[in-house]
């Protein structure tokens, strides 16, 4: 596995993948939470950061897939997946690697936003006035979300060798579990499939781990989910093996 977590690392370091990603989705949220006069926390006049939680899960679905469609899909088109799969390496460590490398490069991503968590604690009235629970919280949904768009990207990426289809299929999953099910669970009421399609809705579980009070539901749930897809993935890189 850490072979495989190096050689994807280093190929993205090695080429303007990690730099065009994380300048991307820093430009993006800096403009949200410090320029743009709807959303910008200055002229909000508390010291909160809700509107980068707020925003940046939509930023991920798109980001997410972009970084993840690659992953399996150009070794597929050029050949050395094949080449992969000849080798003594278990196909758990093949999808791992990938997994957690996709991830460290999100997580990476995530950090330098710390700075805004640091901005807003001085800025307070009076300083330090900030809900530090609720961000710890949201900062753990946020890294748990972003593992579930890796591991449903990365499964994506196996369907085929069409990086763009990737992409599509990656932001589509993504949209669906994180919006897509709460919205239509508005349909049935206040039944039983509605709780349901609720309390699988990915924005749910997150809004949940940022009120500060971290439930070991949802973090279970949150995991599970990336399990699940690692998981399919597992079994579609099996079946290329055959």
């Amino acid at each position: 596995m850490l072979a495989i977590f190096r050689k994807e690392v280093a190929s993205f370091f090695n080429s303007l993948i990690a730099y065009i990603v994380m300048a991307v989705f820093l430009t993006a949220i800096g403009l949200i939470v410090w320029v743009f006069p709807d959303s910008n926390i200055l002229d909000y006049g508390y010291a909160d950061l809700g509107s980068f939680f707020g925003l940046a899960p939509y930023v991920l679905i798109f980001l997410i897939p972009a970084i993840t469609m690659r992953s399996i899909a150009e070794e597929s088109r050029n050949g050395t997946l094949e080449l992969l799969l000849t080798k003594p390496i278990r196909n758990i460590d093949l999808v791992l690697g990938k997994f957690f490398a996709n991830w460290m490069l999100v997580v990476l991503t995530l950090l330098p936003t710390l700075i805004y968590y640091y901005s807003i604690y001085k800025l307070g009235n009076p300083v330090g006035d900030v809900d530090s629970a609720a961000v710890a919280g949201s900062y753990l949904g946020l890294l748990l979300l972003s593992g579930v768009l890796v591991a449903m990207g990365i499964w994506a990426s196996s369907l085929n060798d069409n990086q763009i289809v990737a992409f599509i299929l990656g932001v589509f999953l993504a949209f669906i579990w994180y919006v897509g099910f709460g919205a239509v669970s508005g349909m049935f009421g206040d039944g039983f499939a509605a709780n349901l399609l609720s309390g699988i809705a990915l924005d749910v579980q997150y809004q949940a781990l940022g009120k500060g009070l971290i439930d070991s539901r949802n973090v279970i749930y949150l995991l599970s989910l990336i399990i699940f897809f690692i998981f399919l993935t597992l079994w579609r890189v099996e079946s290329l093996r055959k």
